[in-house]
């Protein structure tokens, strides 16, 4: 009962202190609409169509809800560096929980908060002629939850062993940029040379942006080919739920290791 106690006051505080920092929020949501409604409608004509009745905008909304949740969840372990600098983590390590409390309770907010940038995000798809019915944004949900939930342990498990805000924020460029331009949010990633096809299938967000995209915009247009094999939602929802216990189990272990 401690530790699920632990795991939920961890959880409420991260969200607490997003709900306050409403500089955040703003800033969070004002980078993926400048990506999809200048960068989207501006190369829109010149795209042309992606898919049956899908133009460029169209294809990369699916891609830009992704890349929010990527993002917003990587970044959210800044928060455990940021606890530690000020002896906050310290003081929850030798609380009576478990370390996996801690580790889950950090991933969770970390979810949590990626989750509600990225339905925001879903508010704007009539502008750009996206059609969600109440079924699909239900569906997309879960999804949402489960890339956010699998790159949110990824950052944390970064963040465990690195001491400072700076080196943070130093790497956390350098992991999510490449993340996020090889996981085909602006580009289909079938069509690219052999070098940055291999890239694309070993990057676990891939498998999540494309699961957003199919449910998304519908049809079987968007699907991935790995190794030959054309691969199902379910397929691609495997993948990334695997990576994100892997990274979980980790991040707990990590945890486990703090001073």
């Amino acid at each position: 009962m401690n530790n699920l106690r632990g795991v939920y006051i961890i959880w409420y505080r991260d969200i607490l202190r997003f709900w306050h920092d409403r500089v955040r929020l703003i800033g969070a949501i004002i980078l993926p609409l400048l990506f999809l409604f200048v960068f989207g409608s501006g190369l829109s004509s010149r795209m042309g169509i992606l898919g049956p009745g899908v133009n460029f905008a169209q294809f990369i909304f699916p891609g830009i809800i992704g890349m929010t949740v990527l993002m917003t969840s990587f970044m959210s372990g800044v928060s455990v560096v940021w606890d530690r600098e000020f002896g906050f983590l310290k003081e929850v390590l030798v609380a009576p929980i478990s370390r996996a409390s801690v580790a889950a309770g950090k991933t969770l907010g970390a979810a949590t908060i990626a989750m509600i940038q990225g339905a925001i995000i879903l508010l704007f798809a009539p502008l750009i002629g996206v059609s969600l019915s109440p079924g699909i944004v239900l569906r997309l949900l879960p999804l949402m939850f489960l890339l956010a939930i699998a790159m949110g342990s990824f950052g944390v498990l970064l963040a465990t062993r690195i001491k400072t805000m700076e080196a943070f924020q130093a790497i956390m460029p350098m992991i999510t940029f490449p993340m996020m331009f090889l996981s085909g949010v602006f580009f289909p990633v079938e069509e690219v040379p052999l070098w940055m096809s291999i890239l694309t299938k070993i990057n676990p967000a891939t498998y999540g942006i494309a699961t957003i995209r199919q449910v998304a915009l519908g049809g079987t247009t968007f699907e991935l080919n790995l190794f030959g094999y054309t691969m199902s939602l379910w397929n691609n929802v495997g993948i990334l739920a695997a990576f994100g216990v892997v990274m979980i189990l980790l991040a707990v272990r990590s945890f486990g290791s703090q001073e």
